[in-house]
């Protein structure tokens, strides 16, 4: 059988113990990504970098197609508000030479005390979506390193 989309294991993380995503319901949009070890994120102060919390994960998709990082609809209700709102993961992250594509969430915390998450706890969601492009689109591009190598100045 052809894979279409899905979640797998990153390298460097078989035997942790991991929990593949999943979704709560049969109509639910996000799969339930857990945290991969024991984070804290630090309260919120003038100059603190956002959290990177690892997940563990990899995950695969069509070619058109990208996935979503969201926050639970529960996260700001106790501090967590993604870095940079929603994370937007391309095809060919997908075990890319720097990182193999492991994703991680990136939070900052609102609150005024650390806030502890456990490994084990859900920190986010997985969206997979199709994408379209423009007329007269030529990219030809291609990705030569894991997080952030696409950025532009």
């Amino acid at each position: 059988m052809e894979k279409l989309r899905g979640f797998e294991i990153a390298k460097g993380w078989e035997n942790k113990n991991i929990h593949l995503p999943k979704r709560s319901t049969k109509y639910a949009a996000g799969y339930d990504v857990e945290a991969a070890e024991d984070t804290i994120i630090p309260a919120f102060k003038p100059g603190v970098k956002p959290t990177l919390i690892p997940t563990g994960l990899k995950a695969y998709c069509q070619r058109d197609e990208w996935y979503m990082l969201a926050n639970r609809s529960s996260g700001p209700k106790k501090g967590l508000v993604m870095a940079n709102s929603i994370g937007i993961i391309d095809s060919d992250y997908y075990g890319n030479e720097s990182n193999d594509g492991h994703f991680y969430f990136q939070y900052i915390n609102i609150l005024d005390h650390d806030i502890e998450i456990k490994k084990g706890d859900i920190i986010g969601q997985v969206i997979f979506q199709k994408y379209l492009i423009a007329d007269n689109d030529n990219a030809e591009g291609e990705r030569k390193g894991g997080f952030g190598s696409t950025d532009k100045k």
